[in-house]
């Protein structure tokens, strides 16, 4: 049971991120680190893969960078 809220948190900090940077919120760095050490502390419990963990990070701040260059 833990494991499933700590992925529904995941989804929740990715969504609140992916909603923040479409917005173009100031808030977004801090919510970027929040969401990557919630997936980090995730990993290194074994909740998720690591390589997972990663992934989407990488795919987050590459979001982020994108939205910052346009």
């Amino acid at each position: 049971m833990r494991n499933k809220s700590v992925k529904t948190g995941l989804k929740t900090l990715e969504k609140k991120l992916r909603a923040a940077v479409a917005a173009g919120d100031s808030s977004k760095d801090e919510l970027l680190k929040k969401t990557q050490s919630a997936f980090h502390k995730a990993a290194k419990k074994g909740v998720i893969h690591q390589k997972t963990a990663s992934r989407k990070i990488s795919r987050l701040f590459k979001l982020d960078a994108a939205k910052a260059d346009a």
